[in-house]
């Protein structure tokens, strides 16, 4: 009885660590395969090339890079191949407010620069605030976006999440952290 109940452990055991490895690997597979397809969309679209060597080329650095490199893309424990495109789509879907943002901010700064009076109207100062996003990668596409966006450039994040921000004028960093940051948080679920 005792020795029936041992090997019935053992193999409970043994099951679990086998569903585990399995589920590891679809995980492992799907962070390579992610890696895998940004990096080789980067290299087609910086290389410019099309012919078979600099395709073959770019398979072959793009597969090396993401066998050696796909945890550092994906830090996420438990990340499943769902929610990275669900990732991936969510950030797909921002970049066009983004540009939007990018372009109004632009025409903004057109207006200080042609202004009659541009230099009363620019006055470059240096906000601070705490955000509300925790993650690293929240963090620095907010930082990023910050920076993109003409009139403001992001000076410093600390670890915290405190954020320093160069405006060009009062206007230009009224609107921060704001819907920004709130559209970034719904990115990444924050």
């Amino acid at each position: 009885m005792v020795a029936e109940q041992s090997e019935s452990a053992d193999l409970d055991i043994v099951s679990e660590k086998n569903t585990a490895g399995r589920k590891n690997t679809g995980q492992s597979f799907a962070t390579f395969f992610l890696t895998f397809c940004i990096l080789f969309c980067l290299w087609v679209v910086f290389s410019g090339k099309f012919d078979a060597f600099h395709l073959t080329m770019g398979v072959i650095a793009s597969a090396l890079v993401s066998v050696s490199s796909r945890n550092f893309l994906f830090t996420s424990r438990e990340p499943g191949i769902r929610n990275l495109f669900r990732l991936w789509i969510r950030l797909v879907l921002y970049v066009p407010w983004l540009l939007y943002q990018v372009f109004l901010a632009n025409l903004h700064v057109m207006y200080l620069v042609f202004h009659p009076r541009m230099r009363e109207l620019i006055d470059p100062h240096i906000i601070e605030f705490d955000s509300r996003l925790k993650s690293d990668y929240a963090r620095t596409t907010f930082a990023n976006s910050i920076t993109l966006t003409p009139g403001t450039i992001t000076v410093a994040v600390t670890v915290l999440g405190r954020f320093s921000v160069h405006c060009i004028d009062i206007a230009s960093g009224k609107p921060l952290p704001g819907e920004m940051e709130e559209r970034i948080a719904k990115v990444f679920n924050e």
